[in-house]
């Protein structure tokens, strides 16, 4: 790249790089993979700067490589091994979900536990504000899919943050 593309992208880097960060957050639930996802996206940017003509459709593509890189990283094994050093107890019985207050820990919590596709449907439509096609578009799929995803990612939520998987984990914490 020549040194007025090397600018751009410099320019482009620094103004997405905490709002990019805070996507792969929503999409993994950890800061340092998080850090990870985003600069994967960046350097898969980076490669590509000088190939991209409509400089409109650059946040799409790091999006989509964001999420690309955050289902991909899901289906490593070793990421599916969680150790505890002490298992959790049960959930009292009575407890009910409209008694308690979801806050943003039980959210992220929650989505923690929703499959990475569903999930990423849940944070481009919820927390993006992508509309159905324009999350079929960044994710390469239909918008019948878009919507299957949404429904059943909000089902598993709702499970989650109404069942005892998340009350177990509190009780953890």
């Amino acid at each position: 790249m020549d040194q007025h593309e090397e600018q751009e992208f410099a320019e482009y880097f620094a103004a997405k790089r905490d709002s990019v960060r805070r996507t792969a957050y929503m999409l993994c639930g950890d800061w340092h993979k998080a850090d990870d996802l985003a600069q994967t996206a960046f350097v898969a940017l980076h490669r590509r700067w000088r190939k991209i003509r409509d400089r409109s459709a650059t946040d799409a593509y790091v999006r989509k490589t964001l999420v690309r890189a955050s289902i991909d990283e899901s289906r490593r094994p070793w990421r599916r091994e969680r150790n505890v050093d002490v298992l959790p107890e049960s959930v009292a019985a009575g407890t009910r979900f409209d008694e308690r207050i979801v806050d943003r820990e039980d959210l992220l919590a929650g989505l923690r536990q929703v499959p990475p596709k569903q999930r990423a449907v849940l944070v481009l439509r919820y927390f993006e504000g992508m509309d159905v096609g324009g999350v079929a578009k960044a994710l390469g799929c239909s918008e019948g899919n878009v919507k299957s995803q949404t429904a059943r990612g909000l089902a598993k939520l709702r499970e989650v943050l109404g069942g005892s998987e998340l009350a177990e984990q509190r009780e953890t914490r």
